[in-house]
């Protein structure tokens, strides 16, 4: 399984309690119905030790995954996605320009009965969850715009949804509005940084991902991450 994927030339961040890899695009985080290698699976054989999941992204999404050597530490990582205390901040290509250069997208996600796919809705409803990010246009070329986006809750295609609800849908998804797909059947959204509280030492842990190695991400500029 190990040489499915050079699992090894993406470890980000690796200590006795958690490892962080920037995971390709086409990759699973966990199994799923393909039983193609998961994130898990190849995590574990490079650490050679079980992994427990902290989080996750979309197979075709690419970026930074954090993954728990040991169960107290997935335990304490949980709780601080669950108060928010984690920063996730993610770039995202779009073929159309934002209403304004930057600003807080609000609104009132529910899941497709029977779909893989989430509605967005304008006003509160009963079986709705609240979803907020705050987004800034960081780069424009002759096609494209490169957004930043610091997602402030957690909810399902979450990203994808926001912004194909305002008009820009993420380079390649074609499941939210864009297009067509991308050959690789990837989208161009990368889960860029994550900042987090050490579970043992509680010392502020940045980890940052670059974007994939393709002539159009390289295209453009990317900002400087976050000081520490």
């Amino acid at each position: 399984m190990d040489n499915y994927i050079p699992i090894g030339d993406q470890v980000l961040y690796n200590n006795h309690h958690l490892v962080a890899f920037n995971k390709p695009n086409g990759i699973p985080v966990q199994p799923d119905q393909t039983e193609d290698p998961s994130l898990l699976q190849l995590g574990a054989t490079y650490c050679q030790t079980h992994l427990h999941l902290i989080h996750r992204i979309d197979r075709p999404v690419s970026g930074v995954v954090l993954l728990a050597k040991r169960k107290d530490a997935m335990q304490a990582l949980h709780e601080q996605f669950r108060e928010r205390n984690v920063k996730k901040t993610y770039l995202a290509l779009v073929a159309q320009e934002p209403p304004a250069n930057e600003g807080e997208l609000v609104h009132y996600l529910r899941k497709k009965k029977g779909k893989y796919q989430t509605e967005v809705l304008d006003q509160p409803a009963p079986d709705a969850v609240e979803a907020r990010l705050k987004y800034t246009v960081v780069g424009k070329s002759d096609r494209y715009f490169l957004l930043q986006i610091d997602l402030q809750t957690g909810r399902y295609h979450q990203i994808r949804a926001q912004l194909a609800h305002i008009g820009c849908p993420i380079r390649g998804d074609a499941k939210y509005g864009f297009r067509r797909r991308n050959p690789d059947r990837s989208i161009d959204l990368h889960a860029w940084q994550l900042r987090f509280s050490h579970p043992r030492t509680g010392v502020a842990e940045h980890i940052v991902a670059s974007p994939p190695a393709t002539p159009l991400w390289e295209a453009f500029k990317i900002p400087t991450p976050w000081e520490e």
